[in-house]
């Protein structure tokens, strides 16, 4: 039997921050200025995508800190740093002091796994230990233990006229609480759940086992369950979902049918698995609130959640998201049962 849907506790979406290289500053002020229209409307949190060496936010960290300055109340998340870019060690030294900037608002999702296109990048990534990095779920374990104030160094104390900690400056007490795993796995639903983190599952999961037919909800949801069981909180414990919705009901005739050939580009693929990885996409859904709020309510996987991050299509021009973020806190949400501030 279908699981009862949970009212949608938290709104939120996700961007990608594109930008022209000939100005990129005009695309990073776009996000940051689609970050406070967020507020402005009532999200509960506004997300950053992640690129490296590509048209897109290649450091989510810097630009959540311009964000925290602002705005005052809308929680700021990746989804995902890719922790194989990273040192886990610099990595929560930034993120403890964009946290203490924000006042305790960002969410910083990871992931792991080597670099995309690691061949090419390693010469400039890691000139002299490229071979024998670890990317596995170490690399967050790494992290997750220097955000939540274990030792970094075997000294502290005074040495001349400076003082020396030996965990992480500054430290940020409800960080290691707001950590999350961008994971599309039962692996990394489990090893999420067992290490306390929070779970992001977006519109792209592995068709796992030999044999189909596969559907991307039944799917999702065996990671949901699979995540909140290996969890100490059990149903308690916080997942997000990040499917691509499109909301149309205040698009003009031109942006609705933009939006449907968007959609329509990208369907094939949601078919069957795609390539090595035996990726399965969910379909993107387009359509008045009322249209998106329906398939929701009869999507596996979107019943068991209360959290959602909507993403942001990548291609489309500042105004489309304008209408497509007002559409979504002002008629979406409450289809869906969300209230501002609630």
């Amino acid at each position: 039997m279908p699981s009862t849907p949970r009212p949608l506790r938290k709104l939120g979406f996700l961007t990608i921050g594109l930008f022209d290289e000939a100005d990129p500053r005009r695309g990073h002020e776009s996000t940051l200025e689609i970050i406070e229209l967020g507020e402005r409307l009532g999200f509960d949190s506004a997300w950053l995508r992640h690129r490296h060496l590509q048209y897109g936010i290649s450091s989510p960290v810097a630009v959540m800190a311009a964000a925290s300055q602002r705005t005052r109340r809308i929680e700021l998340g990746t989804a995902v740093i890719p922790l194989g870019w990273e040192n886990p060690l610099r990595l929560a030294e930034d993120l403890a002091t964009v946290d203490i900037l924000s006042g305790g608002r960002i969410n910083p999702g990871v992931s792991v796994g080597p670099p995309m296109h690691y061949d090419e990048v390693k010469g400039a990534l890691y000139p002299d230990t490229a071979d024998v990095e670890d990317f596995s779920y170490e690399r967050v374990r790494r992290l997750l233990d220097l955000v939540r104030g274990k030792p970094a160094s075997d000294f502290s104390g005074v040495q001349g006229f400076e003082v020396f900690s030996d965990r992480v400056q500054p430290h940020s007490p409800g960080l290691g609480r707001r950590l999350w795993y961008g994971g599309g796995s039962l692996s990394s639903a489990r090893w999420a759940g067992e290490h306390g983190m929070n779970f992001l599952t977006s519109s792209v999961v592995k068709a796992e086992g030999s044999e189909g037919p596969y559907d991307f909800a039944e799917i999702q949801l065996s990671h949901i369950r699979a995540f909140r069981a290996a969890h100490p909180d059990g149903e308690a414990a916080r997942v997000s979902q990040g499917l691509v919705v499109i909301p149309t009901d205040s698009a003009s005739p031109q942006q609705r049918a933009k939006y449907e050939e968007y959609a329509a580009k990208r369907t094939p693929r949601t078919a069957s698995p795609q390539g090595p990885a035996r990726l399965m996409f969910a379909p993107d859904i387009v359509g008045t609130s009322q249209e998106i709020a329906d398939r929701l309510h009869a999507h596996a996987a979107f019943r068991e959640v209360d959290e959602v991050a909507f993403a942001l299509p990548f291609t489309f021009e500042h105004e489309d998201y304008v209408q497509i973020l007002t559409d979504m806190a002002t008629k979406l949400g409450p289809a869906l049962g969300w209230r501002p501030g609630a």
